[in-house]
């Protein structure tokens, strides 16, 4: 059985899991309609990965015979200056969320609920990767500046992500 506090805290994430989830549809809807079909793309699968992330927890905490909360999702960006500003969002959005997780890992230890802080650890490593796949595009994106073949060459190696459903969701 989940703690309240721990309940509480883990309905909050699933709540910033899922405003993420909404802020990389928009993004997503911002990219496809300038044409970008490639940042589309990676940003639609962002999505699908935040929404994971939103369905772990949600699991969890049914696992745990807690109670989900769901609240209401404030709104969220729908434009950006250009695909750079956008990744640099996400990167600055990334590395809150990474904060949220290590805080809710914290609690979990003081709480000595040592299953929580087991069903966390996935999404510490998560977040490393998560900071690190914006930081390398980023570089990129940066690195080839308003060049437009650059663009078209990165939009293209964009539009070849795919999803792979997150290994929690998958042993379910």
């Amino acid at each position: 059985m989940l703690s309240n506090k721990i309940q509480d805290a883990l309905n909050a994430q699933i709540n910033a899991e899922l405003w993420s989830a909404y802020l990389y549809l928009s993004m997503s809807l911002h990219f496809q309609a300038e044409g970008r079909a490639g940042v589309a793309n990676w940003f639609a699968i962002q999505f699908k990965e935040e929404q994971a992330h939103a369905q772990i927890l949600m699991n969890y905490v049914n696992q745990r015979g807690g109670r989900v909360i769901l609240a209401p999702i404030d709104a969220v960006p729908s434009s950006w200056a250009s695909i750079l500003d956008a990744f640099k969002a996400t990167l600055e959005h990334e590395r809150k969320v990474t904060s949220l997780i290590n805080s809710l890992f914290a609690l979990a230890e003081e709480e000595k609920d040592y299953a929580t802080r087991d069903r966390l650890q996935w999404f510490v490593s998560e977040q490393v990767e998560e900071e690190d796949n914006c930081r390398t595009l980023i570089d990129k994106f940066s690195l080839v500046g308003d060049n437009g073949m650059g663009i078209y060459m990165l939009d293209n190696e964009l539009a070849a992500r795919t999803y792979t459903e997150p290994s929690p969701l998958a042993a379910q």
